[in-house]
């Protein structure tokens, strides 16, 4: 059987996808499983020993179809569902299984704040989709593959954070699922722990200006390391404190003890960090905590995000309690 798994973007939403992959594989006996992403995500899948073949969208989606139609796929799966995916779909003209996006469920969530959400994460969603080949949830949770030549090295991080330190992701795709500067500075000035300040070049001049605050506790890697020498530097943290973005779901895959710091969406949206059904509850509540300011009617505002706070006011997050996080991050740490 050849199958056909579409997921374009992004970090978080392909890491949110791996369970699919890895029982396909494991669940069916002669199973080719292709996949399509965006190239400017080939690195989040590309070690990834469940996926046979790669296919890249690169902005001429004619010729990716073209490509596709030659491999003659038995299904296709899709994890994705907008305009190119259909496309897709319409083109190769043979059996599809897709996922319950909950567009208009999260539409009134968002924007009407009447919550219709059937509080079934998204990665059981993707899951569930699978359920007519007989495939189910292993409870594994989702995966997370860092080649070898890709892990960090002896020397590559202070020598001070070597006995360990919290990971703290300060980027995020949109402002709104950002921690303010201010805020930042005053989380890590009340943590007594050595930090390493993970995020990309665009996160570099933020993270100096938090790290500002005492450069030998608080070192910034943002900008300084690849997708997978930043998973590293996670999977090796004793803990990891993340916005709402694609490497607090690859904590979730090393099995991390998180702090997920949530402004204008929500875990409400069932996007919340996910280790899988095989924990219980009482393991959840060790691993993971949501922070969420209570009692805000404006909150979540989008699903994924956006440029401005619709409000002007940003209390989602400038109303976050960081002495409360602190406190609950170096309680985690001392227990590890």
């Amino acid at each position: 059987m050849k199958i056909l798994v579409i997921r374009f973007s992004s970090i978080g939403d392909i890491v949110l996808t791996t369970p699919v992959f890895r029982c396909l594989k494991q669940q069916l006996s002669d199973v080719e499983i292709h996949f399509v992403s965006k190239i400017q995500f080939k690195a989040v899948t590309e070690a990834n020993p469940y996926i046979d073949y790669f296919h890249y969208y690169e902005g001429n989606l004619s010729l990716l179809i073209q490509r596709l139609k030659a491999e003659n796929f038995d299904y296709i799966i899709d994890l994705h569902k907008n305009f190119r995916s259909y496309k897709i779909r319409q083109a190769l003209r043979t059996k599809v299984l897709s996922f319950k996006k909950l567009s208009w469920q999260k539409w009134l969530l968002t924007r009407f704040h009447i919550n219709f959400m059937p509080g079934r994460h998204i990665s059981l969603r993707c899951l569930d989709a699978l359920a007519p080949l007989g495939v189910y949830d292993d409870g594994k949770g989702l995966d997370y593959f860092i080649p070898p030549h890709a892990v960090i090295r002896a020397g590559d991080l202070p020598v001070s954070h070597s006995a360990g330190y919290i990971a703290i992701v300060i980027g995020a795709s949109y402002y709104t699922k950002k921690l303010p500067v201010e805020k930042l500075q005053q989380l890590c000035s009340l943590l007594n722990y050595p930090i390493v300040l993970v995020g990309g070049k665009e996160d570099a001049a933020i993270g100096a200006l938090v790290a500002g605050i005492d450069e030998i506790k608080v070192y910034n890697a943002c900008g300084k390391f690849s997708l997978h020498e930043s998973a590293d530097i996670v999977r090796q943290a004793h803990l990891v404190i993340s916005h709402d973005t694609g490497l607090l779901y690859i904590a979730c895959a090393f099995q991390k003890k998180i702090l997920a710091v949530w402004g204008g969406t929500s875990p409400a949206l069932d996007v919340a960090p996910f280790y899988g059904t095989a924990f219980n509850h009482k393991q959840l509540e060790n691993l993971a905590h949501n922070y969420v300011v209570p009692n805000l009617s404006c909150q979540p505002c989008s699903n994924f995000g956006t440029r401005t706070c619709p409000k002007k006011h940003f209390h989602c997050m400038e109303w976050q309690d960081v002495t409360k996080i602190a406190a609950d991050a170096l309680e985690r740490v001392s227990k590890k």
